[in-house]
């Protein structure tokens, strides 16, 4: 018997190529697209900003979905969906744009005011028309999903929705619904007078419902009436439920749900991120040829003016730069680096006081280091494919790509055992020779120092580093395993009723 196919509405804030800010925009474009290549039937809906072009995406009306209205509070908002399909590729998903002027089509920003950097202070009205908008988009198409996806704060008000305004009518009845964590740093956090927006019964406009520090919190609303809750990587999803500090303030509500809390990794996109293929490199090159790694140092070494030193090991650093991320353990750490046999480039771009500081080792150490302060991605694609070694040492990490990047790359990772990393590097072990990276456990400078002298240590030895580079490079991070991985999930939340 053929397994059974399923039809899932995916609703998200962001999609490639459309408009991203942050991973969670490579996801909703390339999770569904392998659904639907293995034969799931998928649609994406997602707000439509003022970025988003609609002649270039043949972005059209639907008669049916045209001049809807919802209420928010006391007021009547109107909205239409539109419609087109995920750009280039063979099997089609469709994609519903929310379109609303007000709300969406007069910004090209998503969250925040680029004027003074800010939320925009309606974010709340913004995020409960887009919850709202699935059910009307349901009703209308009468095409009914076998599960809503929703992903991270700006849709954790579907599952609650769900479980209350439609608890009892017919056509919801059999709904489930997966929320899955990206970040829960970022919560959606509203003051308490919101709740008369959001439309939901009183007894939620409570601790025991949506309100969490007095304040309205749409994560914890997603996190509560979701039937089934995943994040992005195995060890974040115990991180989350066990840790006071990774728990962000939802901690409790997380382990009181650990049976229904699951973890899976993020996929790469193998046809941008593969040394075979990539159209980035001067050179390209596969675990049984590493020869153009080395024509790819060259140039990414003259590209700063530094001079090429097969036996000085490069070490890349591609970040945002911010403490999260561990660059407070970068800095702390830096001199002791420079006083080494190592050469070091940077990319990125965040915290101020982290680009002066840089700037200023630019200038002190412009032998030996350089910092590109902004985002270039054609520069990403070069120091992935002419480092040796990749830094990584993040507080927290819910998933993390660029790990994945270096070891399909062979730019062999020293990481911290957190999130994503601890789950997708293997720390090298001298005695065996297994492993494709280098991990550290504990926050602390002096702990990363030491990992970084010993991957420094094993890069003069040449054998057991080409060993340590064809490992990660043969490693499988494509969105099929991680799409296997959810249509499982799917199964086990159609299945349970």
């Amino acid at each position: 018997m053929a397994a059974k196919k399923y039809k899932i509405l995916f609703v998200t804030s962001e999609v490639v190529p459309f408009i991203k800010t942050g991973g969670l925009a490579d996801v909703s474009a390339a999770l569904p697209q392998t659904l639907a290549e293995m034969g799931h039937e998928v649609r994406i809906v997602v707000p439509k900003y003022g970025a988003v072009d609609d002649r270039k995406y043949k972005i059209h009306e639907v008669v049916r979905l045209k001049d809807l209205t919802v209420k928010i509070g006391d007021k009547e908002v109107m909205f239409s969906l539109k419609s087109c399909f995920l750009p280039g590729q063979r099997v089609r998903v469709q994609i519903y744009f929310l379109d609303n002027h007000d709300y969406f089509g007069n910004r090209n920003s998503l969250y925040t005011d680029p004027m003074n950097g800010k939320d925009y202070k309606d974010n709340d009205e913004r995020f409960i028309l887009l919850n709202l908008s699935v059910f009307e988009l349901i009703q209308k198409l009468g095409w009914i999903p076998d599960l809503i996806h929703c992903n991270d704060w700006q849709c954790g008000l579907i599952p609650a929705y769900l479980k209350n305004l439609y608890k009892d009518d017919e056509q919801f009845s059999g709904f489930k619904t997966l929320f899955t964590i990206h970040n829960l740093a970022y919560q959606g956090v509203f003051p308490a007078s919101v709740f008369k927006k959001t439309g939901l019964p009183s007894n939620l406009n409570s601790s025991k419902g949506i309100i969490h520090d007095g304040k309205v919190n749409f994560m914890k609303s997603g996190l509560m009436f979701a039937d089934v809750i995943n994040t992005v990587s195995g060890t974040y999803a115990q991180e989350i439920r066990t840790s006071k500090e990774l728990g962000e303030g939802l901690k409790d509500i997380l382990s009181k749900r650990k049976k229904d809390l699951y973890g899976i990794i993020n996929g790469i996109d193998t046809k941008l991120w593969n040394p075979e293929k990539d159209k980035h490199l001067p050179k390209k090159y596969s675990a049984k040829n590493l020869e153009g790694k080395k024509v790819n140092k060259k140039t990414l070494l003259e590209r700063f003016n530094l001079e090429y030193k097969e036996d000085t090991p490069v070490l890349g650093l591609i970040s945002r730069l911010y403490d999260s991320k561990g660059i407070d353990l970068v800095q702390k750490i830096f001199n002791d680096l420079m006083k080494m046999d190592v050469q070091m480039i940077l990319l990125g771009t965040g915290d101020p006081k982290l680009h002066t500081f840089f700037d200023k080792m630019n200038k002190k150490y412009k032998n030996k280091f350089a910092a590109y302060l902004g985002f270039n991605d054609d520069l990403a694609h070069l120091i992935e494919g002419g480092a040796d070694i990749f830094l990584m040492p993040s507080r927290y990490e819910p998933c993390g790509l660029n790990q994945m990047y270096s070891l399909k790359y062979g730019t062999v990772p020293v990481v911290r055992k957190t999130g994503g990393l601890a789950d997708t590097v293997v720390k090298f072990n001298e005695k065996t020779g297994e492993g494709d990276g280098f991990m550290f456990d504990k926050y602390d400078s002096k702990e990363f120092l030491k990992e970084v002298k010993r991957a420094v240590k094993v890069f003069k030895n040449k054998e057991a580093w080409i060993k340590i580079m064809k490992t990660g490079i043969k490693s499988d991070f494509s969105w099929n395993s991680s799409a296997k991985k959810y249509i499982d999930l799917y199964k086990t939340i159609i299945s349970n009723n």
